[in-house]
């Protein structure tokens, strides 16, 4: 008697291995602006070993990386040249928003600096912090490649589906038309609540 091999063991188990690959060779394209950066090149030392993880390979060319590590403020100018490095990087890539001021614009609530660069690109992992630790970061690439190891398939289908932010909405959809306040320029998602 033969025995027919099962094909969905087969295709769990080539998932599996596929997201075990994937998890541990993150390739991080660091976009650092400001003290989050400094904190960045210290997680890359000797003293923290991102090397431990899988993450060493710091490449400063977009089509070679598949982590997108945004440390420090943005401000609006950068935001047009920020989306293009993320649309170069091949699927399947992630995005680590590094302290407050890429999450959410930190102290700097002005018209020129982003509230958040889950506006512009989906975020996968958000780390807390002005500047956070270099083990924030290494604490929020393990969160990562969690998320990588639990969810994806060996022929990255759900990465074509992945084709808006996964952030929150923008403000601009959100507010009633009378309290909408654009600033100059042509950034339409840069909205300011009247008091």
């Amino acid at each position: 008697m033969a025995v027919r091999p099962n094909e969905n063991f087969l295709i769990s188990k080539l998932d599996y291995v596929a997201n075990f690959v994937r998890a541990s060779s993150l390739w991080p394209m660091p976009f650092a602006t400001a003290c989050c950066g400094i904190e960045l090149m210290a997680t890359a030392s000797s003293r923290y070993d991102l090397a431990r993880f899988g993450a060493e390979v710091m490449r400063f060319t977009p089509r070679q990386c598949d982590m997108m590590i945004v440390a420090g403020r943005v401000v609006m100018k950068m935001v047009p040249v920020l989306q293009r490095i993320w649309l170069q990087m091949p699927e399947p890539k992630w995005c680590i928003s590094m302290g407050a001021c890429a999450s959410s614009g930190g102290v700097f609530d002005t018209y020129a600096v982003v509230q958040g660069v889950d506006r512009f690109l989906p975020v996968d992992v958000y780390v807390p912090g002005c500047p956070p630790r270099p083990e924030q970061l290494i604490r929020s690439i393990m969160d990562l490649q969690d998320k990588i190891r639990q969810t994806g398939t060996a022929m990255g289908t759900e990465f074509a589906e992945r084709t808006t932010a996964e952030g929150p909405k923008q403000l601009l959809s959100d507010l009633p038309q009378d309290k909408e306040i654009i600033v100059p320029g042509d950034y339409t998602t840069a909205t300011r609540l009247r008091n």
